[in-house]
């Protein structure tokens, strides 16, 4: 029975315990329906061609067998198998192949199957998420037929695309617009396309990754008209729009979207997520709902309407995490096997990087997603709640859009062919929350030109070649609305000295524990001297 036809026969209760009734389960009970539908993937995929050669002739029986013998996995242990298309090797028929970025121009794509048995549970818990959102207490949700989302998702191939299509399968919504059937736009063309939808019948939901939706939400009045501009509006928006130019004049600010929209629910997922948090909600009124979702991993967790962190669903992936300090200490050592701990072993308080095996057929088997997830609660037998963090430290992700590594770093300035000496990449927030490349690099003494001649002349070239070698680079930019990249000068054997100092080598790549005023009064040390 499709979702809109309960939403006739069945009571809310009777719904809100079909789907979301996994939130009163005891982590005993999340535990057994974990256990059990990974040990019926576990015969599944061990099985299969892809199974058999990852394992290498091994045969785990139990969960626990298979962390013995199955290492932790990343996307290359799969890319010969999945970016061939080969289903011959999968455990299960994939339905759709859904694709993202891997890195940059390096490695384009990654692909991954959906098999239908996935896609329903997909489907499911996004109903889910949208009943939680709505709700103000338990069982009070407030979701029909024909409720207008909003939407900021990329259109298929991308994970986002699938979300019109599968909500479709159980309930008719209308979307502003379908980025599917509307695939053709531009991404600013499906904006204005949206609002204008907005406009003339409103809105009840918005989706979008942090970033794509702060950029929606700052367009808002040129894509409504402005100050100035004819908008086509339904009698209540147009009432409401002609109110909010008034305030807007008399208070000189600029009309935003909650002057106008009266929301059930906005949901936003993605790195970076939460420096925009504070301002979407004043700008529509309403908190964000996180999300956590991703190509390979599906839906797999979502606030409600209490705003304390995520739920992560039990059918949809079993989960293990690998404690921080597990996590950095791989970083240094690549041999190093980190340990991982289960859902009801994690510790409020504590990071984690996430470790997912996708159920129901999935081909991915102990994964690493390359996320960082913060416990906020967990204990007496209660469901933990988590929060998302960022990607992984040796990964720089910008707002969603550009994952920058040591290697494809390397592949850059390579290809700018500059003489460059020792640097350092991190990612850092301006003043407005706003996260940026920063690059710390050293020019070697026999250059010729004036700082402010390199920096200019780098900045330039770097910005070039990020454009040419990750696509995304450029709608980062515009997205961001300011330049994503800085680059600061620092006196030739800075790092070195730096790394001198503090008796250990950093990281090229996001290194955590870079006290950046200490790199910079170590630059101005004289030689031979070290900071005190």
């Amino acid at each position: 029975m499709r979702f809109e036809d309960k939403l006739k026969k069945c009571s809310h209760e009777q719904l809100w315990q079909e789907y979301c009734g996994f939130l009163d389960m005891s982590l005993a009970d999340y535990m057994y329906t974990q256990r059990r539908l990974m040990e019926e993937q576990i015969d599944l995929w061990s099985k299969s061609g892809l199974g058999r050669q990852m394992l290498r002739g091994k045969t785990p029986r139990t969960i626990d067998d298979l962390r013995a013998m199955l290492p932790l996995t990343t996307y290359a242990n799969y890319a010969d198998v999945l970016l061939a298309r080969r289903t011959d090797m999968l455990c299960g028929e994939p339905a759709v192949w859904i694709q993202t970025t891997w890195e940059g121009g390096l490695r384009p794509v990654k692909l991954a199957p959906y098999t239908r048995s996935m896609l329903d549970t997909y489907r499911h818990n996004l109903l889910a998420t949208m009943m939680m959102a709505t709700a103000r207490k338990k069982g009070d949700f407030d979701l029909k037929r024909g409720d207008r989302i909003l939407y900021g998702g990329a259109p298929l191939p991308y994970a986002t695309g699938l979300m019109p299509s599968l909500f479709d399968e159980d309930i008719r919504f209308t979307w502003l617009p379908d980025s599917n059937t509307n695939s053709d736009l531009s991404f600013s063309q499906r904006i204005k396309k949206g609002f204008a939808m907005a406009m003339s019948g409103g809105v009840d939901f918005f989706f979008g990754i942090g970033s794509v939706a702060n950029y929606i939400t700052e367009s808002f009045g040129k894509s409504s008209g402005g100050h100035s501009g004819k908008v086509k509006a339904s009698p209540g928006n147009a009432l409401r729009y002609l109110r909010a130019k008034y305030i807007s004049r008399r208070d000189g600010r600029p009309i935003v979207p909650g002057d106008v929209f009266r929301l059930k629910a906005f949901f936003f997922a993605g790195t970076d997520a939460k420096c925009y948090k504070d301002r979407l909600t004043r700008a529509w009124g309403i908190a964000p709902v996180e999300l956590a979702a991703g190509t390979e991993s599906t839906c797999i967790g979502a606030e409600n309407w209490e705003h304390r962190g995520m739920v992560f669903f039990p059918d949809a992936c079993f989960y293990e995490f690998i404690p921080e300090a597990e996590c950095r200490r791989n970083l240094t050592d690549p041999d190093y096997q980190p340990r991982t701990c289960l859902m009801d072993e994690i510790q409020a308080g504590e990071t984690y990087e996430l470790v997912i095996s996708v159920l129901h057929g999935g081909a991915f088997m102990r994964y690493r997603i390359g996320d960082m997830y913060h416990c906020v609660s967990a204990g007496s037998g209660q469901l933990p709640r988590l929060t998302f963090v960022d990607r992984v430290p040796d990964v720089i992700d910008i707002a969603g859009f550009t994952r920058i590594t040591l290697s494809s770093m390397q592949e850059v300035i390579r290809l700018s062919r500059l003489d460059l000496g020792d640097w350092v990449l991190k990612k850092e927030f301006n003043e407005n929350d706003d996260p940026f490349l920063h690059m710390y690099l050293e020019i070697p003494p026999d250059t010729q030109c004036s700082e402010v001649t390199v920096r200019t002349v780098l900045a330039e070239h770097l910005s070039l070649y990020f454009k040419y070698f990750d696509s995304d680079y450029g709608d980062l930019k515009k997205l961001l609305n300011m330049e994503p990249l800085e680059i600061t000068i620092l006196k030739y054997g800075t790092i070195s000295a730096y790394e001198a100092h503090i008796g250990q080598r950093i990281p090229r790549i996001n290194p955590g524990m870079l006290d950046v005023m200490g790199l910079l009064r170590q630059q101005a040390q004289p030689e031979g001297r070290r900071l005190p």
